[in-house]
Protein backbone atom coordinates (compact mmCIF):
# COMPACT_ATOMS: atom_id res chain seq x y z
CA UNK A 1 0.00 0.00 0.00
CA UNK A 2 1.55 3.30 -0.72
CA UNK A 3 1.82 6.08 1.11
CA UNK A 4 0.51 8.94 -1.38
CA UNK A 5 -2.74 6.78 -2.11
CA UNK A 6 -5.97 8.57 -1.56
CA UNK A 7 -6.40 6.31 1.86
CA UNK A 8 -4.06 4.57 3.62
CA UNK A 9 -3.73 2.27 6.97
CA UNK A 10 -0.53 2.42 8.79
CA UNK A 11 1.26 1.06 12.02
CA UNK A 12 3.13 3.63 13.53
CA UNK A 13 6.89 2.58 15.45
CA UNK A 14 8.99 4.28 17.20
CA UNK A 15 12.92 3.66 18.09
CA UNK A 16 14.23 4.10 21.76
CA UNK A 17 18.04 3.53 20.42
CA UNK A 18 20.52 5.65 19.59
CA UNK A 19 20.80 5.90 15.97
CA UNK A 20 24.45 6.09 14.07
CA UNK A 21 24.77 8.88 11.56
CA UNK A 22 26.44 6.12 9.83
CA UNK A 23 23.28 4.46 9.26
CA UNK A 24 22.34 7.28 7.42
CA UNK A 25 25.25 7.88 5.47
CA UNK A 26 25.28 4.30 4.55
CA UNK A 27 21.59 4.24 3.76
CA UNK A 28 21.29 3.31 0.26
CA UNK A 29 24.01 0.56 0.84
CA UNK A 30 22.10 -1.37 3.95
CA UNK A 31 18.60 -1.03 1.60
CA UNK A 32 20.51 -2.52 -1.11
CA UNK A 33 22.15 -5.99 0.86
CA UNK A 34 18.61 -6.56 1.97
CA UNK A 35 17.16 -5.83 -1.46
CA UNK A 36 14.03 -7.32 -3.33
CA UNK A 37 15.14 -11.05 -5.19
CA UNK A 38 12.81 -11.78 -8.17
CA UNK A 39 11.43 -15.45 -7.92
CA UNK A 40 10.01 -15.62 -11.22
CA UNK A 41 12.31 -18.62 -12.74
CA UNK A 42 12.90 -19.82 -8.94
CA UNK A 43 10.87 -22.32 -7.52
CA UNK A 44 10.13 -20.26 -4.48
CA UNK A 45 6.64 -19.59 -3.10
CA UNK A 46 7.75 -16.03 -0.83
CA UNK A 47 10.36 -13.50 -2.00
CA UNK A 48 10.69 -9.91 0.33
CA UNK A 49 12.98 -7.45 0.28
CA UNK A 50 13.68 -3.81 0.14
CA UNK A 51 12.86 -1.42 -2.91
CA UNK A 52 13.02 1.92 -3.98
CA UNK A 53 9.56 3.98 -3.34
CA UNK A 54 9.68 5.79 -6.42
CA UNK A 55 10.12 2.79 -8.49
CA UNK A 56 9.04 -0.43 -7.12
CA UNK A 57 11.20 -2.38 -9.81
CA UNK A 58 14.49 -1.09 -8.27
CA UNK A 59 16.01 -2.51 -5.39
CA UNK A 60 19.46 -1.30 -6.16
CA UNK A 61 18.31 2.18 -4.81
CA UNK A 62 19.70 3.96 -8.01
CA UNK A 63 18.22 7.73 -6.37
CA UNK A 64 18.87 8.22 -2.40
CA UNK A 65 15.78 7.42 -0.18
CA UNK A 66 16.41 10.54 1.79
CA UNK A 67 13.79 13.20 1.32
CA UNK A 68 14.67 16.05 3.77
CA UNK A 69 14.09 14.76 6.78
CA UNK A 70 12.61 11.38 6.10
CA UNK A 71 14.08 7.94 5.17
CA UNK A 72 11.38 6.96 2.27
CA UNK A 73 11.21 3.48 0.84
CA UNK A 74 9.08 0.32 0.70
CA UNK A 75 9.08 -3.46 1.44
CA UNK A 76 8.03 -5.48 -1.38
CA UNK A 77 6.02 -9.44 -1.01
CA UNK A 78 5.69 -11.59 -3.88
CA UNK A 79 4.07 -14.85 -2.96
CA UNK A 80 3.05 -17.52 -4.86
CA UNK A 81 -0.29 -19.24 -4.19
CA UNK A 82 -1.38 -22.93 -5.59
CA UNK A 83 -4.59 -24.12 -4.87
CA UNK A 84 -5.11 -27.17 -2.63
CA UNK A 85 -7.57 -28.54 -5.61
CA UNK A 86 -4.73 -28.42 -8.22
CA UNK A 87 -2.21 -29.96 -6.11
CA UNK A 88 -4.40 -32.83 -5.44
CA UNK A 89 -5.51 -33.20 -8.87
CA UNK A 90 -1.66 -33.39 -10.21
CA UNK A 91 -0.92 -35.44 -7.33
CA UNK A 92 -3.70 -38.02 -8.17
CA UNK A 93 -2.74 -38.51 -11.79
CA UNK A 94 1.09 -39.00 -10.53
CA UNK A 95 0.29 -41.44 -8.37
CA UNK A 96 -1.52 -43.17 -11.38
CA UNK A 97 1.31 -42.86 -13.53
CA UNK A 98 3.75 -43.76 -10.56
CA UNK A 99 1.99 -46.81 -10.05
CA UNK A 100 2.13 -48.12 -13.62
CA UNK A 101 5.27 -47.67 -13.78
CA UNK A 102 6.04 -49.75 -10.74
CA UNK A 103 3.63 -52.69 -11.67
CA UNK A 104 5.40 -52.72 -15.08
CA UNK A 105 8.37 -53.46 -12.79
CA UNK A 106 6.62 -56.21 -11.10
CA UNK A 107 6.18 -54.13 -8.04
CA UNK A 108 2.42 -53.56 -6.79
CA UNK A 109 2.77 -50.81 -3.89
CA UNK A 110 4.14 -46.87 -3.31
CA UNK A 111 5.75 -46.90 -0.09
CA UNK A 112 4.69 -43.59 2.01
CA UNK A 113 8.12 -41.93 1.25
CA UNK A 114 7.79 -42.49 -2.56
CA UNK A 115 4.64 -40.34 -2.32
CA UNK A 116 5.66 -37.86 0.09
CA UNK A 117 8.57 -37.12 -2.85
CA UNK A 118 6.03 -37.13 -5.78
CA UNK A 119 3.51 -34.56 -3.21
CA UNK A 120 6.64 -32.61 -2.97
CA UNK A 121 7.82 -32.94 -6.75
CA UNK A 122 4.72 -31.88 -8.04
CA UNK A 123 4.31 -28.91 -5.63
CA UNK A 124 7.65 -27.43 -6.70
CA UNK A 125 6.90 -28.24 -11.01
CA UNK A 126 3.04 -26.12 -9.73
CA UNK A 127 4.75 -23.60 -8.25
CA UNK A 128 7.35 -22.85 -11.59
CA UNK A 129 4.79 -22.55 -13.37
CA UNK A 130 2.49 -20.08 -11.11
CA UNK A 131 3.63 -16.59 -11.28
CA UNK A 132 4.18 -14.62 -8.11
CA UNK A 133 1.55 -11.80 -7.25
CA UNK A 134 3.42 -9.08 -5.85
CA UNK A 135 2.64 -6.16 -3.14
CA UNK A 136 4.52 -3.09 -2.08
CA UNK A 137 3.92 -1.43 1.07
CA UNK A 138 5.73 2.09 1.99
CA UNK A 139 7.99 3.36 4.81
CA UNK A 140 8.59 6.64 5.86
CA UNK A 141 11.23 7.19 8.74
CA UNK A 142 11.49 10.54 10.21
CA UNK A 143 14.84 11.27 10.90
CA UNK A 144 14.48 14.09 13.30
CA UNK A 145 11.81 11.84 15.82
CA UNK A 146 13.02 8.38 14.94
CA UNK A 147 8.84 6.88 14.10
CA UNK A 148 8.25 5.12 11.56
CA UNK A 149 5.29 4.88 9.41
CA UNK A 150 5.19 0.98 7.61
CA UNK A 151 1.95 1.28 5.26
CA UNK A 152 0.20 -1.64 6.70
CA UNK A 153 -1.75 -2.92 9.80
CA UNK A 154 -1.37 -6.72 8.94
CA UNK A 155 0.27 -8.95 11.85
CA UNK A 156 1.97 -11.39 9.43
CA UNK A 157 3.15 -8.54 6.83
CA UNK A 158 4.49 -5.92 10.01
CA UNK A 159 6.42 -9.33 11.82
CA UNK A 160 7.95 -9.38 8.42
CA UNK A 161 8.49 -5.76 8.26
CA UNK A 162 10.17 -5.90 11.74
CA UNK A 163 12.00 -8.86 11.16
CA UNK A 164 13.99 -7.35 8.18
CA UNK A 165 14.06 -4.04 9.68
CA UNK A 166 16.32 -5.37 12.86
CA UNK A 167 18.29 -7.64 10.23
CA UNK A 168 19.01 -4.45 8.31
CA UNK A 169 20.09 -2.08 10.49
CA UNK A 170 20.19 -3.54 13.69
CA UNK A 171 17.70 -1.27 15.45
CA UNK A 172 14.24 -2.54 17.04
CA UNK A 173 11.36 -0.50 16.40
CA UNK A 174 8.94 -0.72 18.99
CA UNK A 175 5.02 -0.80 17.52
CA UNK A 176 3.24 2.71 19.05
CA UNK A 177 -0.24 1.69 20.34
CA UNK A 178 -3.06 4.25 19.63
CA UNK A 179 -3.02 4.74 23.39
CA UNK A 180 0.89 5.51 23.28
CA UNK A 181 0.72 7.59 20.58
CA UNK A 182 -1.74 9.93 22.62
CA UNK A 183 0.84 9.86 25.50
CA UNK A 184 3.71 10.29 23.19
CA UNK A 185 2.11 13.98 21.71
CA UNK A 186 1.36 14.61 25.18
CA UNK A 187 5.15 15.22 25.55
CA UNK A 188 5.09 12.08 28.68
CA UNK A 189 8.16 10.31 29.14
CA UNK A 190 8.94 6.56 28.53
CA UNK A 191 9.03 5.61 32.09
CA UNK A 192 6.12 7.45 32.51
CA UNK A 193 4.24 5.69 29.47
CA UNK A 194 5.30 2.10 30.19
CA UNK A 195 4.00 3.01 34.23
CA UNK A 196 0.53 4.36 32.42
CA UNK A 197 0.58 1.01 30.22
CA UNK A 198 0.73 -1.59 33.23
CA UNK A 199 -2.22 -0.27 34.36
CA UNK A 200 -6.00 -1.46 33.84
CA UNK A 201 -8.64 2.11 33.33
CA UNK A 202 -12.55 1.49 34.04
Amino acid sequence: MGILSGSVSFSIYKLTEKVSDDIFKNISEKLQEYGFQEIENLSLEKSFGWVSQEDWLDSSFQTSPIKGNYVVFSLRLDTRRISPAVIKKHYELGLKELLQKKQAQGQKFISKEEKKELRENIRLKLLTKTLPVPAVFDVVWDMLTNRIYFCSTREKVRELFIDLFVRTFELHPILITPTNFVFYELGFKEEDIASYSSKSFI
